[in-house]
């Protein structure tokens, strides 16, 4: 009977010492059991809450659903200014597709990859899984990569490009802050607008309050809200020109990201004109300069450094550096107009 206690003890003493078995990410988005039925579906479970942007980034013409999933009865804090200061235990899920046809919703859409972020005690970590050519599941890529896609736009016309996969290292080249990994887009400014949850439209924060998901919230009318940029409806020539410009190029442009050196801050916050290009001289721009003297000068969008590089796909000159091939023809157009209607008299 002693030796029996004994040898129980031992076995007890083994199993709490014994090291835990090493945890790595998921190798198929399945495993997560964000959705439920068929992955491919993206249909999510209780607790995994869609969410849009009022003005996304721009990823060459790629469509995306949003999700996120925070701990279980921890909510997010409120912040007027800077991107949600999501909890540890958060998973924020991206899906980028492209319609096979967007006049024809019907006729389904081209699952090319998901992106988590995951917020660990350490910090932020990204993950991307590439989907399969039979759409029925997402494996996890580090390495990144290209793949053909087609697809017919709105206008019915036929549009072909190579997709550009990023590689985990690549990820930290727009979601840095100093130098730390974090979220871009979900800030109270962005999620300030309609979704539809499934009984009809509903204010995302006023959703995401009501079920415990934010606090603090103050009164909606307190509340920031960006405009839609390729709808004047939502807001002036300059509010939606500079709400592009945050979500497109200030998490580079901003005092704590990659080109914080560059003394030129995109972000929607900035107040002083000269700060945000007007009449500024680049710090270092070489080849990417196109010979021009500032970045935005009144008036005159073709001699803005700022256009410029938005409207070139030469790897040396282009901005952003990362996340596009193609040119954004669309808010090419609004950036164009909106530098066009700038007064020099005014600066």
């Amino acid at each position: 009977m002693k030796y029996l206690l004994s040898l129980l003890l031992l076995l007890l003493i083994g199993t709490a010492f014994r090291p835990a078995a090493p945890q790595g990410p998921a190798m198929t988005l399945s495993e997560y059991g964000f959705f439920k039925g068929a992955v491919s579906d993206l249909v999510p479970v209780d607790g995994v809450v869609p969410y849009q942007l009022n003005t996304p980034l721009f990823s060459d013409y790629a469509e995306k659903l949003r999700y996120v999933k925070l701990p279980e009865g921890v909510p997010v804090p409120y912040n007027e200014q800077e991107v949600l200061h999501f909890p540890v235990g958060t998973t924020i899920i991206k899906t980028f597709y492209y319609p096979v046809d967007a006049r024809k919703p019907e006729k389904g859409r081209q699952l090319m990859e998901t992106r988590l972020l995951i917020h660990e005690e350490k910090g932020w970590k990204a993950l991307t899984y590439h989907w399969n050519e039979e759409q029925t599941e997402a494996f996890l890529e580090v390495a990144g990569g290209t793949k053909e896609v087609k697809w017919i736009n709105k206008k019915g016309k036929k549009q072909k490009l190579e997709y550009a996969f990023p590689n985990l290292n690549q990820c930290k080249g727009c979601h840095s802050y100093d130098g730390k990994l974090r979220p871009i887009g979900p800030s109270a400014r962005q999620l300030n607008g309609d979704l539809d949850f499934g009984q009809g439209p509903e204010n995302q924060l006023e959703h995401w309050a009501a079920k415990g998901m934010i606090a603090e919230m103050p009164a909606m009318a307190e509340v920031p809200q960006a405009a839609v940029w390729n709808d004047p409806t939502t807001g002036t020539l300059d509010e939606r020109a500079r709400i592009w410009l945050d979500i497109n190029c200030a998490h580079c442009h901003n005092e704590h990201g990659p080109a914080s050196t560059s003394g030129f801050f995109l972000d929607v916050h900035q107040t002083e004109p000269i700060v945000w290009g007007v009449n500024k001289a680049p710090v270092a721009a070489g080849r990417g300069s196109g010979g021009r003297s500032y970045d935005i000068v009144p008036g005159k969008p073709d001699e803005s450094i700022l256009y410029f590089r938005l409207n070139s796909t030469d790897p040396g000159i282009m901005m952003p550096e990362v996340g596009r091939k193609v040119l954004h023809t669309e808010s090419l157009g609004l950036i164009h107009e909106w530098i066009s209607a700038m007064d020099p008299s005014d600066y």
